[in-house]
This record gives structure tokens, sequence and C-alpha cells, in this order.
């Protein structure tokens, strides 16, 4: 049997059990880049004549089972339901190569802290770590309440400290400079801008904004209805220049475009009627910024933490800034305030740099 790498070597797993070794490192190493090859847990399932059995199929019901525990009942996000799912596989893969044949109910928290020191051995970012932890907690914690298990393995173990890093944030030149870098001889250069005036407006997510409908715009009042993590609904004020973007867009460019079916609904598309991933915004923010000059790291992520600094630094109310977020709490241990909109739409129109140009 042959894994088949990006630059097309190929290697003999069977007969270099060595280099077997390093691969299992590497894969669990960039667990991303083997999230979906079918080679990596093929490889678990041969080792020394197939002496040690991958476990895979014997959990994959629990799996599915917690998989749609945490989309209905938990209510989270599909990447965080994936990168849960991802994780608890590559322990359970990483368990029938260590510990062959054990049990779903022979696991012990050194099982779990063997499979962290590997990972930890492997240079495995903390956060990615603390990520790992977390999946393996929500999991083991199901198959209690499903009464599968009888404790849970994964009470004690800790979270590795992970350093705060200050987010990057753009001026309101630079901002600026993006804006004036699109080419507006096409129509996507009016819905790029119409992106940007958003994103930067309103403080919104990268998923939120992909998914944003037209049945959630209401101009008239000023807000934007959001459907945030969790399926948790919020309303966002935005400021006059994201409106006047927003009406130019779909009016003079998304009105023309021929819209899938199925698509009728949403309000950023591509050329071809569908619409734009969020893949898609990374690639149009990072273009708009190397075109604008600007040398600092630039996602869709940047125009929140930016909307969220320049309000501050205005003199907006902290819990306002929460609240328009759809962070729950200012810090991870407050209790969550309620902010009425008129208090929401007084800080926009009066701390946010774009409120206070002239249209």
């Amino acid at each position: 049997m042959y894994l088949s790498f990006p630059d097309k070597i190929q290697i003999n797993a069977i007969d270099n059990p060595d280099f077997f070794h390093f691969f299992v490192l590497f894969a669990i190493t960039n667990i991303e880049l083997f999230a979906s090859d079918e080679n990596f847990s093929y490889f678990y399932s041969v080792f020394y004549r197939g002496e040690i059995k991958l476990m895979m199929n014997s959990i994959e019901s629990y799996i599915r089972s917690f998989q749609r525990y945490l989309m209905i009942e938990k209510g989270h996000a599909g990447n965080t339901v994936e990168a849960y799912v991802r994780d608890v596989k590559k322990f359970f893969e990483f368990l029938s190569y260590q510990y062959s044949g054990i049990s779903i109910r022979q696991i012990h928290t050194e099982h779990l802290t063997s499979f962290l020191g590997f990972l930890y051995e492997c240079g495995m970012e903390a956060s990615s770590q603390a990520r790992i932890i977390s999946g393996l907690k929500n999991f083991f914690l199901f198959l209690m309440d499903e009464n599968i298990i009888d404790d849970n393995p994964a009470e004690l173990l800790e979270t590795p400290k992970i350093g705060r890093k200050l987010p990057t944030v753009l001026t309101v030149e630079e901002i600026e400079a993006m804006l004036k870098s699109i080419d507006m001889s096409h129509p996507e250069g009016e819905r790029n801008a119409a992106i940007l005036e958003v994103l930067y407006g309103s403080g919104l997510r990268v998923s939120e904004l992909v998914q944003l409908k037209l049945s959630q715009l209401f101009p008239e009042e000023g807000f934007i209805q959001v459907i945030g993590k969790g399926n948790k609904e919020r309303l966002v004020p935005l400021g006059e220049p994201g409106w006047h973007r927003l009406n130019i867009y779909l009016n003079q460019v998304r009105k023309h475009i021929p819209v899938k079916k199925g698509y009728e609904n949403y309000v950023f598309l591509n050329r071809h009627g569908r619409p734009l991933t969020r893949q898609m915004i990374f690639i149009i923010m990072k273009d708009l910024a190397k075109k604008a000059g600007i040398q600092k790291k630039v996602s869709p992520h940047t125009f929140r933490h930016s909307f969220a600094t320049h309000l501050l630094e205005g003199g907006a109310d902290l819990r306002a800034i929460q609240e328009m977020l759809g962070h729950e709490s200012i810090t991870t241990t407050e209790i969550y305030t309620h902010i009425d909109d008129t208090f929401l739409k007084e800080n926009i129109h009066l701390y946010h740099p774009r409120n206070k140009m002239k249209i």
C-alpha cells in the first residue's frame, strides 16, 4: 500500500516501518492536512501484518451521535462541530495504534494524557491542544450523559495556558486606502466595497456575512438581523456609509445576477449566482490590503477587531460593543448585559469613524 504525498513521492509503508512511525508523528501534528485523507485512517488499520486494528468502526455510532448532539442540542457552529469530531477521531486513531484492543469503557485519564503528551512532543501549538482538550471533554461528558461510560476520564485534563495575542487592527486611513483600491469599473467592485463597509461598519464575523440574507436587512430601521454562534440572534446597527454601499450593490449589481435556485435570499453572491464562501472573502480582503500597500496580516476578522477598537477609542460604551459583537459577556465570567436598540444605534452613530463622513 502506498501513500500519495503532495509532492507525488510514493512511500511503501509496509516495507518501511521506521518511516511509518515518522509519518504518524507528522500526520497527527498536521491534523488539518490529513483530516479528509482516507490514507491516514487506513494506515492505522495495517501495521505489522495488521496486528493493530482500527477502532473507528466500533465507536463510529458514538461519534455520529456526538455530532448530532453538538449540532442540535448544543447549537454549535458547523466549523466547531467539524473540528471537535475530527479531533475525537484522531484520539481514537492514536489509541488504536498505542493501546491496541482497548474498549471505550477502559479508557482512563492516562490514555488521554499520553495522547496530549504525544501532541506536545510533536510541537503542536497550545491553542490547538486546548481545542482538542475541549473536544475530548465534550465527547466524554456526552458519553456519561448517555450512560455509555460511568466515569469521565477527561474530567481532570488541564487546558494549556495560551498567551493572549493582541489582534491586528487597521487604522481609519488604512481602511480608506483599501476602499480606494477597489476597481469600481467591474460589478464585483461594488460588491466588494459593500462587503468591506458591512464588515467594518457592523463588526460581523465572516461566517455571519456569507450567511446574510436579504430578509435580515432592515434599512428603514437601520439594523441588520444577525444569526451568530449557537444560532443566537442579535440586531446590529449599520451606519449610513454601509447602507449606501449595500443599496448600490443590491440595486445596480445583484439584481442583474442570474441567481441559482435556492440562493435567492442570500445577499452576497458570486458571478455565478451562488453565495460567496468564507475563503473567497479572505482572498478578496487580502488582495485589497496588498493593493493598498498594507503590510499587516489582514483577514475579514481584522475588520471586526477594527470595528470594536475604533468604537472604544471613540468613546463608545463597552457593553454596547459587547452586544453588537454578539459576545455573551465582556469577560468569560461576567453575566450577559442587555442593551436596548436605541442605545446601540446612538453608539454607532456617535462613535464610528465612518459615520462622521458625508455621503
